[in-house]
């Protein structure tokens, strides 16, 4: 793994961490999470997107835990994050989804990946390295549906559909993406859906792709022959707005260092932009920035931040989170009900990814992508 392997074990073990913040991810939420995706997709293939190193899970262990569940797809970003999938994958289709380039062509023969075709430059030099090697290993074909983003328009997929009667053209799916899925009355993914409908029509025996997590709720129109569930996976909610339907993965927890007095009208932590008003109790706790707690979740005495449980309460953020270490409010607690060495949750016991992410104005994505850099990493359920 990318990570030290000093800072990984699982939860059976009983090493004592090294550092203040520790980053526990359950493996079995993580596998019961694409059972119910795949469940709610019905009969369609269910795979998985595992790049970012699985959302920042870690790809080895998140990949053997769904091959073993049996998820048979993998989408990753490039060649690197294929090579870890292929290695506790071996049978795996894996697709790469930034596509190839003739300088790293031949590694898709070594670990047998199919690039994501996102232009009809690279489809042509992708065709001339199939020509020279003979390789028959297929590529995918993405359509740009409206994202505006990768993928070859509307009328080259309807120009090359003509190629799919020819014996070796090579296309094993196509696919497209969704741009704005979680948003179901969107006037652009309804428009989206009918346009890849329209161009799958010209694709016959082709499979075909477009859900992605929250595209997987949209229903039967946006299925197709395979999804590729990915924040849902690793607990993002893909259905804002509803209850999460989605078990939570991760949990982030910091020691605290110390408890301490603030009068009232004292400031607390860099620029002074949060004010005791009143007098307040703080706990200072070993995580921060450089552990993926975002700093953009800081509280001032303009806008709440984000929130811990500390004790069985929540109890909020206290000026900016630095790099190294945050302070949380804990006044309203009983006396005493917090000391040196207890622990502080920022994710989990209640407050989910999304809770997080959302104040720091963000996305559970973002967030998950930055958890645990340092962190004591542990998994459990796997």
């Amino acid at each position: 793994m990318a990570r030290a392997e000093s800072l990984v074990e699982t939860v059976s073990q009983t090493a004592t961490p090294e550092t203040g913040g520790t980053l526990t991810i359950d493996l079995a939420a993580i596998e019961a999470n694409w059972r119910e995706l795949a469940h709610q997709a019905l009969t369609v293939e269910c795979g998985a997107v595992v790049k970012a190193n699985a959302y920042g899970m870690g790809i080895e262990p998140v990949t053997a835990t769904l091959a073993k569940a049996g998820c048979k797809t993998f989408f990753v970003a490039d060649i690197a994050e294929a090579r870890r999938v292929r290695s506790r994958a071996p049978e795996a289709t894996i697709y790469i989804l930034n596509g190839c380039s003739p300088e790293n062509s031949t590694a898709f023969i070594e670990i047998n990946a199919q690039p994501v075709i996102n232009s009809m430059t690279e489809l042509a030099e992708w065709d001339a390295f199939v020509a020279t090697h003979n390789w028959q290993g297929g590529a995918a074909l993405q359509v740009d549906t409206g994202m505006n983003r990768l993928g070859i328009s509307a009328a080259e997929a309807a120009a090359l559909a003509p190629r799919t009667q020819t014996e070796s053209h090579g296309i094993t799916l196509l696919m497209s993406h969704l741009a704005c899925a979680e948003i179901p009355d969107h006037p652009l993914t309804a428009a989206q859906i009918k346009l890849f409908r329209e161009i799958r029509g010209l694709y016959s025996g082709i499979p075909a792709s477009l859900a992605n997590s929250s595209g997987i709720y949209l229903g039967d129109p946006a299925l197709y022959d395979l999804v590729r569930p990915g924040a849902a996976l690793y607990g993002v909610n893909p259905t804002p707005g509803r209850a999460n339907p989605m078990k939570g993965v991760v949990e982030l927890t910091g020691r605290i260092l110390q408890v301490r007095n603030v009068a009232r009208d004292e400031t607390v932590g860099y620029g002074a932009t949060w004010t005791a008003k009143r007098a307040s109790r703080i706990v200072i706790v070993a995580v921060g920035y450089a552990d993926g707690l975002l700093r953009s979740a800081s509280a001032n005495d303009g806008r709440p931040g984000g929130k811990a449980v500390v004790a069985g309460k929540s109890c909020p953020i206290a000026g900016r989170i630095s790099m190294d270490l945050v302070c949380v409010d804990v006044t309203d607690l009983p006396d005493g009900a917090v000391r040196r060495g207890d622990i502080a949750t920022f994710i989990g016991s209640g407050l989910g990814v999304d809770d997080f992410a959302a104040a720091a104005e963000t996305i559970g994505y973002e967030l998950l992508t930055r958890l645990g850099m340092r962190c004591h990493l542990i998994y459990s359920g796997g």
